[in-house]
């Protein structure tokens, strides 16, 4: 039977927009199987932007549970969070979130700057992990002389670098055209596939979405059908 990485117990998330209340999340169980492939899908303001920040333990549940690799991170607090952040998931994010005057090795290596890690392994680390991403080439190359679809790639590449359990990618190919959208999707399929590394990704592009093995719809916070 298969490892849950990702386990959602009646999760709720209501916010205050002055005097009102929004329910964007409304009692949502799901789980996610170790190495397996998920895309969530919606409309804006469905609720999937809430719910990629709760997995991603950037938000907290006002009510019901998340247990993250057996552990119920619903009930950490913020230095808690980071942590687990640090050392479970790997972000990718529309805008790429790069340092733009930096080399791409420096960009792979921030996860590591606060850690323990030798220089010399923190370089073999990150060189590893473009390699994985075929940018090996390009290590020294600043992030502004770089494609959008290779900034991308130098993305993923930090994202793998401290091994997490899960990557979380929120519109990966947003800012992308066709062919490289295409690229990228087959990095996350052959990581997913050949490492067997869990995936997660907020998409509303249906071409994107069908790299997934799994969809799952969510409209007005909750989860109508699964695909």
């Amino acid at each position: 039977m298969a490892k849950k990485i990702i386990e959602l117990q009646n999760l709720a998330k209501t916010y205050k927009v002055g005097d009102t209340e929004v329910q964007a999340l409304r009692g949502i169980s799901y789980s996610v199987d170790e190495g397996a492939f998920v895309a969530i899908m919606g409309p804006s303001g469905s609720g999937k932007s809430t719910l990629m920040n709760i997995i991603g333990c950037l938000d907290k549940p006002t009510s019901g549970n998340y247990i993250l690799e057996g552990e119920d991170v619903s009930t950490f607090d913020k230095n808690k969070l980071a942590r687990i952040r640090n050392q479970k998931i790997g972000f990718v994010f529309q805008t790429f979130n790069l340092l733009s005057r930096t080399s791409a090795l420096e960009n792979v290596e921030l996860p590591l700057l606060y850690s323990n890690v030798h220089t010399k392994q923190r370089h073999e680390m990150a060189l590893h992990a473009l390699e994985s991403v075929g940018l090996k080439n390009r290590a020294h190359h600043k992030t502004n002389q770089l494609s959008g679809g290779e900034q991308q790639r130098i993305a993923i590449a930090r994202a793998l670098l401290n091994n997490p359990a899960l990557i979380l990618a929120d519109e990966p190919t947003g800012n992308l055209d066709t062919k490289t959208s295409s690229e990228i999707m087959d990095i996350f399929t052959k990581l997913n596939v050949e490492k067997g590394i869990t995936m997660v990704m907020v998409t509303h592009e249906s071409d994107i979405a069908a790299y997934a093995r799994k969809r799952i719809h969510v409209r007005d916070g909750q989860i109508i059908r699964e695909d």
